[in-house]
């Protein structure tokens, strides 16, 4: 059964592809965001984040042995390819 995630685990794990966002980059943000908390801002005050950094994941190899066509678009604008 073909699988389509928002998260990058289900393409690591052998599912076809994945859009969502990087959650590396979240994390970063978090970081960002937790220090002004902790720097006495109130987190009421502040502003919610969106994420900013988005990546596509295309599994070459699922796509395969479902015998299922990628298409060259999909595959020029993926980030990264497995």
């Amino acid at each position: 059964m073909p699988g389509i995630s928002q998260f990058r685990t289900l393409t690591d794990g052998g599912g076809l592809i994945s859009y969502g966002p990087n959650l590396p980059d979240l994390y970063h943000r978090l970081g960002a965001y937790l220090s002004r908390v902790l720097q006495g801002a109130r987190p009421a005050d502040l502003p919610i984040e969106r994420p900013v950094k988005f990546e596509l994941v295309v599994n070459l190899k699922a796509a395969k042995s479902l015998q299922v066509t990628i298409p060259a678009t999909l595959i020029a604008n993926a980030d990264d390819l497995q």
